[in-house]
């Protein structure tokens, strides 16, 4: 269209928008006169107005429909909505307001949109939201937010989501231009997410920057699918959302037609192409600064997006690729037949460009450094196999001069450099690190309000087991991911503190007599999603049920995977239902390694035996929760010490027998016999022997493996083997706290003081609670070196302890006083006043040279048959008593081997 014809267009179409509605085909019949080309246009626009099919379609350009304009009643903080209490007001959208609330049933931040009261009014409107809010909230995945409730409380109506802190990428805009590698990132995040909902026929016709959430750690999240519609009336599993933190809702609308589509600007029907449209605005204006179609008004803009073509992307960015210049320009193509056809391509697309401009990148650093392209490979592939630095210069001019070339060549050469270097690597090298690894979340209930710990962690423990048999698999144990059980986990969040290659998330619903069970394997790297799993069965057998769930996703991922799958261990134990949700509880609280939860976890597995006697897993856990409160360091009452560590090994052992006869198998029972034997009756020969057979059993039990590393630093003296143990346990479960504390013992032990002190301090990181008191008991105060340097590392531990200042004071001026040896006279004070261990006592008053009562200590620790009395050859805190002809007597005694 010619530039005085599209003004002409414009100033028209501006003026029509002033009259009434029933006014204006009128207005513009007269206007136009006999120009029947110039009628066409305007009609063309106006008809947007009006060809909408309901008010989810209604057009940008309706930016005077009076029901996205109603006043907004800001609520106070304070104001309740069913269980959830409003804090602040955090935005406003077309729709309605956006508040902080904290839900107060669960204890946590949520998202609450109060509809407004105009939009709300409307009954047709409401339903309709509804229904569609319902089908995006299916959803589960990890880019897209998730909806927990639509309610209502007196006239108002409310939707709940997730609260994500994080900046909109219009704040970002606003600080920043963005690199070529984030606009990367952020366009195949979104673009995955929305090819989720595409496959489960819904389509969000709203992105823009205000809808997309940016965490600090760069993980993206999509906002509000209100204006999601679901191409066919059918529905899958993906976590959704609505927390929106937009502007006006005037702007809101202003910022929707910079964005949308042009079927759906002019009221036509819609599909998946529209936000395939969408995004490609999106990463335009990511590169450019500024949107394709942006005009000085409503009516320009709306113009320009039905009429004009898009400037060139270079003239706004430079060193934009060649290739995603051709991608942005088919995605924003103004015919949708043109575009590219599903996000699946645009996905597919951007991560090959990607991966192209990233091995390019590598080829030229190669070539403008002169080394060889080969050099990752070792000696012994010999001068046969190296390309010179010359052919590669060479081959990477041919590769800037035949771009269609560039990533089939790169690819060529650097896979066969790598297959090489594998080939001559594997040749003298057992393959350790090819196992896949994998995490199975606890699964999510569509209902918030029909919980049940045996279908959330029941499920979830059956496909561990199942999957545990898988050849080629590592599978994290229940253990590990039973903390993942919060409704608003992130899947990919999960799966990087977990440090595995996928992860399975999961989700059921019950009605009618049915569980309906929807699991997905995402890739942990790339996002995406793999594999889908969708099953629904009875619940009137909940164990058979679990089992069935478990068979089919294991072949399911057998065949994904193309592995071979061995006989699942034996598992659960008991037909029971009631007995294994005590099971499960007792495991939960056992995790936890605390006196009191372990007091909690004894009382669940008692309850589970007496239901089921022959439950040989319950029998095991009560030996584990046992044996925890005897290697306690203080009883829950403060006195009747000897006798509670003798009652529990009697208790601990009774139950071990019991778990043995029932189960001679059972990895878990000869985990706690070598506790038992290795801690209270320092039959060192036997405590070896049951760790290697529970490893033997269950090689991937991160239990198995910490015992038998703290018997290799204790008695057996051979801290390399016991390194090698406890990074084992470390690698199957990298979340848990005690496999962490046991490496920090173990390098402090190995008086590899350096790398323990470091560990140390990860250590208090972790668990900032609990940093003095481990500073305490790996030996912190014993490694050598600057004493300034440990005074400071337990002042900061106390801080983060969160120690009183009264406490924080007394160290210091025993510090100020007499150095470090005044801190331990004043940690032997405070352990004089508590029942603390006996051992740990000795340890402090052998540093400070009272070897008098050092060894009355220890005395009575091996009469009270304390657990530290196995590392008595091995504590450095004891170094200063080993020249003492007492200290061999006491060795020994505990039967230590010289």
């Amino acid at each position: 269209m010619a530039e005085e014809k599209w003004l002409k267009v414009r100033e028209i179409f501006d003026s029509a928008l002033q009259q009434k509605p029933d006014e204006r085909r009128g207005f513009v019949n007269d206007v136009c006169g006999g120009d029947k080309t110039l009628l066409a246009e305007i009609e063309s626009l106006l008809s947007s107005l009006d060809g909408a099919e309901s008010f989810m379609e209604t057009p940008a350009v309706a930016k005077v429909a009076g029901a996205f304009e109603a006043e907004a009643k800001v609520l106070e903080k304070g104001k309740c909505f069913g269980h959830y209490e409003i804090i602040e007001q955090i935005g406003a959208g077309g729709m309605g307001e956006v508040y902080l609330a904290q839900d107060k049933k669960l204890d946590r931040k949520v998202a609450v949109k109060i509809l407004n009261e105009r939009f709300s009014r409307d009954e047709s409107n409401l339903q309709r939201f509804i229904r569609e809010a319902k089908s995006a909230s299916g959803l589960n995945h990890p880019n897209i937010l998730v909806i927990h409730e639509i309610g209502e409380s007196g006239d108002a109506h409310y939707i709940v989501s997730e609260h994500i802190k994080g900046k909109t990428l219009r704040a970002i805009f606003n600080e920043k231009t963005l690199k070529l590698s984030e606009v990367f990132d952020i366009a195949i995040q979104s673009a995955g997410a929305l090819c989720a909902a595409h496959e489960a026929h819904l389509i969000h016709r709203d992105i823009k920057p205000e809808n997309i959430m940016i965490r600090p750690d760069g993980f993206v999240k999509i906002l509000d699918f209100g204006l999601a519609k679901l191409v066919e009336q059918q529905a899958i599993g993906l976590e959704k959302a609505t927390a929106k933190q937009n502007e006006t809702a005037k702007g809101v609308i202003l910022g929707t037609i910079n964005y949308m589509s042009p079927e759906q600007a002019k009221g036509e029907r819609v599909d998946e192409r529209t936000d395939i449209f969408s995004l490609g605005v999106l990463i335009y204006e990511m590169l450019a600064g500024r949107t394709p179609f942006t005009g000085d008004s409503v009516s320009e803009t709306f113009a320009n997006l039905i009429n004009q073509e898009p400037q060139p992307l270079a003239r706004f960015a430079a060193n934009v690729p060649d290739e995603l210049q051709r991608i942005v320009s088919k995605m924003i193509g103004k015919n949708k037949n043109e575009r590219f056809q599903t996000m699946r391509d645009v996905v597919t697309d951007l991560k090959d460009l990607r991966e192209n401009l990233s091995l390019n990148e590598k080829l030229e650093r190669v070539a403008s450094s002169g080394t060889q392209a080969t050099a990752v490979l070792p000696a012994t592939t010999g001068d046969a196999n190296i390309l010179t630095a010359e052919t590669q210069y060479s081959f990477s001019l041919a590769v800037k001069r035949h771009k269609p070339l560039a990533a089939l060549a790169s690819a060529v050469l650097l896979i066969s450099a790598l297959a090489l270097s594998y080939y001559f690597y594997a040749a003298k090298n057992t393959p350790v690190g090819n196992k896949k690894s994998i995490a199975v979340l606890p699964l999510k209930s569509i209902n918030t309000a029909s919980r049940d710990e045996i279908y959330e962690v029941g499920i979830a423990d059956s496909l561990i087991y199942r999957l545990a048999s898988i050849k080629g698999f590592i599978v994290r144990p229940l253990s590990a991911i039973r903390k993942y059980t919060d409704i608003e986990q992130d899947p990919l969040a999960a799966g990087r503190e977990q440090q595995v290659d996928y992860v399975l998330a999961s989700n059921y619903q019950i009605a009618g007599g049915k569980i309906r069970v929807t699991s997905q394997l995402f890739n942990v790297e790339s996002g995406q999603i793999e594999e889908t799993y969708k099953g629904e069965k009875d619940t009137n057998d909940v164990f058979a049920m679990q089992d069935a769930v478990a068979d089919e996703f294991g072949k399911l991922l057998q065949s994904h995977f193309a592995l071979t799958s061995g006989t699942p261990s034996a598992k659960r134990g008991t037909e029971n239902e009631e007995a294994y949700r005590l099971y499960l509880q007792g495991l939960y609280f056992n995790d936890k390694r605390t006196e009191p939860d372990a007091l909690k976890a004894i009382e669940a597995f008692e309850q589970a035996v007496r239901l089921d006697p022959n439950y040989a897993r319950a029998w095991a856990g009560i030996a584990t929760a046992r044996r925890s409160i005897a290697n306690g360091l203080a009883p829950a009452s403060n006195f009747g010490r000897d006798t509670v560590i003798h009652e529990q090994h009697r208790i601990s052992m009774e139950a071990v027998n019991k778990a043995l006869e029932l189960d001679p198998n059972l990895s878990e029972a000869y985990s706690a016999l070598c506790e038992n034997k290795l801690n209270y009756e320092y039959d060192f020969a036997a405590a070896e022997t049951a760790c290697k057979r529970a490893i033997e059993l269950d090689p991937n039990s991160p239990l198995a493996h910490t015992t038998y590393a703290r018997f290799l630093f204790g008695p057996g003296r051979r801290f390399d083997d016991a390194i090698a143990e406890i990074k084992t346990a470390i690698d199957l479960d990298p979340t848990s706290l005690l496999p962490q504390i046991v490496y920090t013992v173990c390098l402090t032990y190995a008086r590899r003081y350096d790398e323990a002190a470091r560990q140390l301090e990860r250590l208090a990181q972790r668990n900032p609670k609990g940093a003095v008191v481990h500073f305490w008991l790996v030996g912190g105060g014993a490694m050598p070196g600057n004493d300034a340097e440990a005074f400071e590392r337990l002042k900061r531990f106390q801080i983060l302890a969160g120690t009183n200042e009264e406490t924080i004071r007394i160290f210091k001026t025993a510090y100020q006083a007499a150095g470090w040896q005044g801190v331990l006279r004043e940690q032997a004070k405070i352990s004089d006043n508590y029942n603390s261990a006996l051992f740990l006592r000795a340890c402090i008053y052998a540093q400070i040279g009272d070897k008098k009562k050092a060894f009355e200590y220890l005395e009575k620790a091996y009469e009270r048959r304390e657990h530290w009395m196995a590392y008595l050859q091995t504590d450095p805190r004891l170094d200063p008593l080993r020249d003492d002809p007492r200290f061999d007597e006491m060795v020994k005694c505990v039967g230590i081997l010289q």
